[in-house]
């Protein structure tokens, strides 16, 4: 594999890119039962800053708690007898991950594992928790993407926990980005068991009529940090009102723009959904608004989320 930095944090040491290794019979590897977090660090004027990095991490600890990973994440309990690391520990480790592999901006990766064991109950098997940050770019590369319907559904919502973040989950999502990809889309579109448009294989959606967002319902959806940014944000600072709601796919043709948001794509229009033609090969006026907004305020130009940033460097945390 090509090396993409020079370190990863495994089990509290810092570990070279090249000897982080894990064992062939890994239980996460051979049953998905990994959970994990996508998190962004920006370059802003009083240097680089990871953005909701408390929020990520409360996230990848609620996610282990459902896999019953609990033997190596304590939360903050520092009276607990566990010698594992609790949310802080993981968030100044992300922190000093980035400072050791000198990096400006990056995409992180925290993933909570299960060591060696086969069979499917993997109690009693050693917890591994790493961190890894790489530079990585726009992950879809067009201004408007053009999005396929799926034919895979999302994943039942009584069929897992839909609010965890869980490796195995994304089996469905690789089955439907590769589809619409060989079918000569650029991402896919799931709908839910209902029929209702749930979201993309790494992405919420949000749709534009007028004034106003709609976004699909929690319940078959992973409910996106970046999602309730975005619903804030266009709420507060750009006075638009905005609806969680059932959304059929008939209900497409009536709006006049479709986006995507997540901590990977960040906020990327959708062109096209089928043979539904929204704003092309364009962004329309309100997915420029909103993506200008928060590429603001992830790289620190506005002073009133801040709150939403954790500096990487020291002098930083102090200011």
């Amino acid at each position: 594999m090509q090396k993409l930095s020079d370190y990863i944090w495994l089990n509290g040491e810092f570990v070279p890119f090249e000897d982080s290794k894990i064992h062939i019979l890994n239980h996460s590897l051979h049953y998905g039962s990994g959970v994990f977090e996508g998190i962004r660090c920006y370059e802003a004027p009083d240097g680089p800053a990871v953005f909701r990095l408390d929020d990520h991490v409360k996230r990848l600890f609620k996610s282990a708690a459902v896999m019953r990973m609990d033997s190596r994440l304590r939360g903050n309990d520092k009276s607990s007898e566990n010698d594992g690391w609790g949310e802080k520990d993981i968030e100044g480790a992300t922190l000093e991950i980035i400072r050791r592999n000198n990096l400006t901006e990056c995409y992180i990766r925290p993933l909570v594992f299960f060591g060696e064991k086969m069979g499917l109950d993997p109690k009693g098997t050693e917890v591994n928790v790493m961190i890894a940050a790489w530079p990585w770019g726009k992950y879809l590369q067009k201004e408007a993407v053009k999005v396929k319907i799926s034919d895979f559904t999302r994943i039942h919502p009584k069929s897992s926990v839909m609010t965890a973040k869980i490796s195995g989950h994304y089996a469905n999502s690789i089955l439907a980005s590769t589809d619409a990809k060989n079918h000569g889309y650029d991402e896919a579109l799931l709908l839910d068991y209902k029929g209702n448009i749930a979201e993309g294989p790494g992405e919420n959606i949000f749709f534009v009529k007028g004034n106003q967002l709609f976004t699909p319902n929690k319940g078959s959806i992973l409910p996106g940090i970046t999602r309730a940014s975005i619903i804030e944000l266009a709420q507060r600072e750009l006075g638009l009102r905005v609806k969680e709601k059932d959304i059929k796919p008939e209900e497409i043709k009536e709006f006049d723009e479709a986006f995507f948001v997540g901590t990977a794509v960040e906020v990327n229009a959708i062109g096209q959904i089928n043979n539904i033609r929204l704003t092309g090969e364009k962004e329309g006026p309100i997915t420029k608004q909103i993506r200008e907004l928060y590429l603001g305020i992830v790289h620190g130009k506005e002073k009133n989320y801040e709150k939403w940033l954790s500096f990487v460097s020291e002098k930083s945390l102090q200011k």
